[in-house]
């Protein structure tokens, strides 16, 4: 099967990574992977697009979990010999009037958005076959986040020389500052969805710097992006967009031409490259 290609895009049973899904069946020559942390629900949206005449495939994915993580490498890497596009989609938002305490939401939104996304990555990475695509689904929330973060924050997050193990290390920091109370003191703005957007997008540019590096010659495309204001379980009913145009960004990157040259490590909005 290794000359089939294949696309896969994580937390998509519903909503904008639904439409990803949707969209890339008809665009993209390969097999596309449906994935949701509940098989049943993930199989009830394949049969949802296959009554529209598209085929999708179904793998169980949870990017909280990583031998389901492992799992999916596994299989991608014995069934493909790797993977072309992947899409980084999977996300949780807790609700404005939440009563969960902000400590608790940042770190259930932490782990899902940031760390769930960079294990992801870890493990998948390593496959993506020369010329593949990488899109991890990000925010403008992360622009504003950032806006609202210390000088000396913004100063670190928006460095061409920051880490991966330094982006974790602040990620984990601003948790602990939750916990302690005192993360407004030590310069971080009041959204545990802003800050995760913010790792998303600095966890993008990283990585795309180390492909640079080791990877050169594989002409491996990787950015992260900002749907916009979509109509879901999310966002609610009162955003701009629907499902459809909240993926034309994330599915552009996803089918950029094999000669293309960027973007790549960029921050892409209304298919536009916006200024981190």
């Amino acid at each position: 099967m290794s000359n089939v290609q294949v696309a896969v895009v994580t937390g998509s049973n519903k909503g904008i990574g639904f439409a990803i899904v949707r969209a890339l069946c008809k665009q993209f020559q390969g097999d596309v992977y449906l994935t949701a942390r509940d098989p049943g629900r993930g199989q009830e949206a394949v049969a949802k697009l296959q009554e529209e005449g598209l085929r999708a495939l179904f793998h169980q994915l949870d990017v909280d979990d990583l031998q389901s993580i492992r799992a999916l490498r596994d299989f991608l890497k014995e069934k493909y010999g790797g993977l072309n596009v992947l899409v980084n989609n999977a996300g949780i938002a807790f609700k404005v009037h939440d009563t969960a305490p902000f400590a608790t939401q940042a770190e259930v939104t932490l782990k899902t958005n940031f760390f769930g996304t960079r294990n992801i990555c870890t493990e998948l990475l390593p496959l993506v076959k020369p010329y593949g695509k990488v899109v991890n689904v990000s925010s403008m929330v992360s622009h504003s986040a950032l806006r609202g973060c210390s000088q000396e924050l913004q100063q670190k997050f928006r460095s061409n020389t920051i880490t991966e193990d330094e982006l974790v290390q602040l990620m984990t920091k601003f948790v602990e500052d939750t916990k302690k109370g005192v993360h407004e003191k030590e310069g971080w703005p009041n959204t545990a969805y802003g800050v995760s957007k913010i790792g998303v997008t600095v966890l993008s540019r990283i990585q795309a710097r180390m492909l640079d590096e080791k990877r050169k010659g594989d002409h491996i495309l990787l950015n992260a992006c900002c749907p916009g204001w979509v109509r879901t379980d999310m966002a609610g009913p009162k955003a701009t967009k629907s499902p459809d145009e909240g993926a034309e960004t994330p599915v552009y990157l996803a089918l950029l031409p094999s000669d293309a040259d960027g973007p790549h490590g960029q921050f892409v909005s209304d298919k536009t490259v916006r200024t981190w």
